[in-house]
């Protein structure tokens, strides 16, 4: 694809970048067929190829964007399933983050909007103000009908019990039980640490129990992940530069084998920081912080997992797009869980996105339910004891959805290889 930029345009590095992957694209329509949005609207500019040209005309016209392309890039779930299908290998992902800071920076919203947009920058990275937003959200249900759709959706996606706050998601050292075999930190998250407690601290009695020192590094917190998705690249940045300098600290200091991650949104964010800051004066430690970044499928995968129960279950796994797409991690977390003796099942159409993506089931509530129906559906008729995913915003999705009980790949592993049965499947849970 031919594009016409001035010397002036390309002197700016993210515009560069974008030149690079728009030059790249073929308009061979490969990515249609995968395209969750295209599927469901059958636009062409709710596909992949469709939002290219409106980003190539956007940058091109170096104007204020339009309301068409707003409304079609926010449609966008950047679930990146168009990755899988690219002949030329465009990076969709750093193309469509690209542009959403684009439009944040140049495009006016109608006011609410604006007020909701801010609104969820400013509180669900921060777990103190989340919980005290759901709280508030669970006593206006009563009243949800008569609110605006996205507020009422909103409402209507707040589940009905929170956990209390764990206290091991507070800074500090958790030793190695036994011989220590490696030392990692943990990204303990920001809206997970509200929503479900007991992922982290499953991860932090599986990666113990087989040796390893978990570190929650002081400073660190939100990834970043859902501000920089809403094209609010400067509380993005800033967020991720307190975890580059939180994790150096402990690389400079004691060590770190590796930086683990149990939601793989955010995962993929964090082995992205390299490129995020490739320009920034913290740009090596960015890099050196990306290949430590693993999902925790990655690290359990690379230990011995010493399995004390033999969990008789049908687990149908869902494969959250960030770690199949972005991370092209896919059969990690199922080899793991069968050879702990789960019987796992995919439904058919395993590769279509559930609609959570971040903040779109927030924003953009209509598209993502019709997707969240599709899947729990897939998922359903094969008939599940339980359902397993990677991703905190996956689970909360399909959860709320389905009459199954959804949890954390780490949960299972961990309870087969001696620690609890997870909180969702007790009375439910078998051993053989």
């Amino acid at each position: 694809m031919l594009l016409n930029l001035t010397p002036e345009q390309m002197s700016n590095p993210a515009m560069a970048d974008s030149a690079g992957e728009l030059g790249a694209c073929l308009q061979c329509g490969h990515c249609l067929t995968v395209c969750p949005t295209q599927q469901i609207l059958s636009g062409e500019f709710d596909s992949p190829r469709g939002r290219i040209v409106l980003i190539k005309n956007m940058l091109e016209s170096d104007c204020k964007p339009d309301k068409k392309t707003v409304k079609h890039i926010d449609r966008c779930l950047s679930c990146l399933a168009c990755l899988s299908s690219c002949p030329s290998r465009v990076n969709y992902m750093h193309l469509v983050d690209n542009a959403r800071i684009h439009i944040e920076e140049n495009f006016r919203r109608p006011l609410f909007d604006r007020l909701l947009r801010w609104s969820l920058a400013q509180i669900l990275p921060r777990p103190g103000r989340l919980r005290l937003a759901l709280r508030g959200a669970q006593l206006a249900r009563p009243i949800a009908f008569a609110m605006p759709r996205k507020i009422r959706g909103m409402i209507e996606f707040t589940p009905s019990k929170l956990p209390p706050p764990s206290p091991n998601d507070e800074p500090q050292v958790f030793p190695a039980i036994g011989k220590r075999k490696q030392r990692v930190a943990l990204l303990t998250g920001c809206a997970q640490k509200a929503l479900n407690t007991d992922i982290n601290d499953a991860t932090i009695r599986i990666l113990r129990r087989h040796g390893c020192e978990v570190v929650v590094a002081k400073g660190a917190g939100c990834c970043g992940a859902l501000t920089y998705h809403m094209g609010k690249s400067r509380e993005s940045i800033a967020a991720a530069a307190n975890n580059i300098r939180a994790w150096m600290k402990e690389v400079n200091g004691a060590g770190l084998d590796a930086i683990v991650i149990n939601t793989s949104g955010c995962g993929t964010v964090v082995k992205d920081y390299g490129h995020i800051f490739r320009n920034d004066v913290l740009a090596e430690e960015a890099a050196a912080v990306s290949a430590l970044a693993k999902d925790i499928s990655e690290v359990l995968s690379d230990i011995e997992l010493d399995l004390k129960a033999m969990p008789d279950l049908r687990v149908g796994y869902h494969t959250t797009c960030s770690l199949q797409y972005a991370q092209r991690i896919r059969f990690t977390p199922k080899k793991l869980l069968k050879a702990a003796g789960f019987t796992v099942l995919e439904p058919r159409d395993s590769q279509t996105c559930c609609g959570a993506a971040g903040t779109y089931v927030l924003t953009q509530p209509d598209i993502s339910n019709q997707l969240r129906a599709r899947k729990v559906e897939a998922l359903e008729s094969i008939a599940p004891d339980v359902i397993s995913a990677g991703n905190v915003g996956c689970m909360m999705q399909i959860g709320s959805g389905t009459g199954v009980p959804v949890v954390h790949t780490a949960e299972l592993l961990d309870w087969a290889t001696g620690g609890p049965v997870p909180r969702a499947l007790e009375g439910v849970a078998k051993t053989v």
